[in-house]
C-alpha cells in the first residue's frame, strides 16, 4: 500500500529516474512509492529500531502437532532473486490479463478443509493466521511499473493467498480509458498500473463461488468513498458473502463463516462501518511499523492501531525505496521470518495473524504461516 494521501509530480519523476538506472545497468525496480506515513500497511520510513533477537523458548506453544486447536480463552498458539523493471513507463497502463499464462494456476483439485486445512474449520478467524500480500494488485505478469508480487489476483488465490492489502483510487483522467467516476485498484499513480474494482471483486466471487469453505480479507487503503465501494460489491454481488464483526465480540469460527456463507472479511482505512461489513481496520486490528529498509528495522513495536485489537498485521517487507525480488529475498527465508513471527506473537501476546510480504513467490511464506497455524501442508 502507499503511504500517502495524494499525488505529486515528484513521484513520477523519482520511479522514472529509477527505472532509468535500472535499465542500464543500476539497483532494480521495486514497488512502495514513498509518501507521507498517514496511509495504510505498509511502505517506507526508516528509522525503526533492530529486532530483538527471537528467544528459542519464546512460543513454546506456536508450532503444535497438526490438528492442534489452540485455547479460545487466550491468544492463540500456532499462531534468488531477479528483478523485472520496465524500460519506460508505458502510455496507458496495462489491462489486467495482458501478463503471460502463469497469471492463473493450473486447475487443482478444491480442497475440503478452511483454507486449505480441516484442522483450522473449528478456530476462531482472529485464531487464523492468513499469507498476506501488501499491494496485491501491483504484479509482474499484468506488467505493472515497479510491481510488489509476481501474479495477479486471481493466482494468488490459487497459490494459497487469502488476505490481501489493495490501494482504491478513483480514475485518472490523464490515463488513457479511465473512467474518473469508477473506483479502480491503483498504486499511488493509475499509470503505473490500474485494474476497475469491479473487475477484480467478480473474480474475487468467482473463487469463492469455487472455494466453499475458504476465508477471504480484503484491507483497503482507500481514497475513495465508503459508498462507492459499496456500490462495487453490490455491483460484483459480493454483497451474500460479506460478514459484519461488532467490534469487542468474539470472532465466528471459520467453519461458522462459511456455514452461514459469509466468509468475505473488509477492513478499511476510510469510511469504516457504514455499511456494517465495512470494517474500520484500527476498530479491529493492529499493526507493526509498515517502514523498514533493512531487516533490523523489522521490529514488533506497535504502529497503528489498539494492541488490544483481536487482529494483529505483521507488515514484513523492505522498501528501498521500491520493493524488489532481492530486497523480498533478505527477510521471506526461513529462519529469519518464522522467527520474527513467533518473536512478535511472544511480546505482544497476540497470534500474527496477517503476515504481510512482498513477492510471497520468495522464501518460505506459505511454509512460515503454516507452521504458525500447527499444520501441514494439505492446500
Amino acid at each position: 500500500m502507499t503511504a500517502g494521501r495524494g499525488k505529486s509530480g515528484w513521484t513520477v519523476a523519482v520511479l522514472v529516474a529509477t527505472l532509468a538506472c535500472a535499465s542500464s545497468g543500476g539497483a532494480g525496480s521495486g514497488a512502495d512509492v514513498p509518501t507521507d506515513q498517514g496511509a495504510d500497511p505498509g511502505v517506507d520510513d526508516p528509522g525503526q529500531a533492530a529486532d530483538a533477537a527471537p528467544d528459542p523458548q519464546a512460543d513454546a506453544t506456536a508450532d503444535p502437532a497438526p490438528d492442534a486447536t489452540p485455547d479460545p480463552a487466550g491468544d492463540p498458539a500456532p499462531d534468488p532473486a531477479r528483478d523485472a523493471a520496465p524500460d519506460a513507463a508505458p502510455d496507458a497502463a496495462p489491462e489486467p490479463g495482458d501478463g503471460d499464462a502463469d497469471d492463473v494456476a493450473p486447475d487443482t483439485p478444491v480442497p475440503a478443509g478452511c483454507n486449505g486445512h480441516e484442522s483450522l474449520c473449528g478456530r476462531r478467524y482472529d485464531q487464523v493466521a492468513f499469507a498476506t500480500t501488501h499491494n496485491a494488485m501491483s504484479n509482474e505478469d499484468d506488467g505493472w511499473i515497479a510491481p510488489n508480487q509476481p501474479h495477479a489476483l486471481e493466482r494468488q488465490w490459487q497459490d494459497g493467498i487469502r488476505a490481501m492489502m489493495l490501494d482504491l483510487w478513483y480514475g485518472d483522467p490523464g490515463v488513457d480509458g479511465m473512467d474518473p467516476s469508477q473506483v479502480y485498484l491503483c498504486h499511488g499513480e493509475c499509470l503505473f498500473g490500474n485494474r476497475l474494482l469491479t473487475d477484480a471483486l467478480a473474480a474475487l466471487k468467482a473463487f469463492l463461488d469455487t472455494h466453499p469453505k475458504d476465508v477471504v480479507t480484503l484491507i483497503f487503503e482507500s481514497y475513495v468513498s465508503g459508498a462507492d465501494v459499496a456500490a462495487a460489491f453490490e455491483a460484483a454481488d459480493l454483497l451474500p458473502y460479506l460478514h459484519a464483526q461488532a467490534a469487542g465480540q468474539p470472532w465466528p469460527t471459520l467453519d461458522q463463516m462459511a456455514e452461514a456463507g459469509r466468509r468475505l472479511v473488509v477492513l478499511t482505512d476510510r469510511d469504516g462501518g457504514t455499511p456494517a461489513w465495512h470494517h474500520d481496520v484500527w476498530a479491529h486490528a493492529f499493526e507493526t511499523h509498515w517502514s523498514a529498509r533493512v531487516p533490523s528495522d523489522l521490529t514488533c513495536t506497535p504502529n497503528r492501531g489498539d494492541p488490544s485489537n483481536p487482529l494483529f498485521i505483521l507488515n514484513h517487507f523492505l522498501t528501498d525505496p521500491f520493493a524488489t525480488r532481492e530486497l523480498a529475498a533478505q527477510v521471506n527465508f526461513n529462519p529469519f521470518l518464522l522467527d520474527r513471527a513467533r518473536q512478535c506473537q511472544q511480546e505482544r501476546s497476540h497470534l500474527p495473524g496477517f503476515v504481510t510480504v512482498d513477492f510471497y513467490d520468495v522464501g518460505n511464506v506459505l511454509e512460515a504461516v503454516d507452521a504458525l497455524n500447527g499444520v501441514g501442508a494439505e492446500r
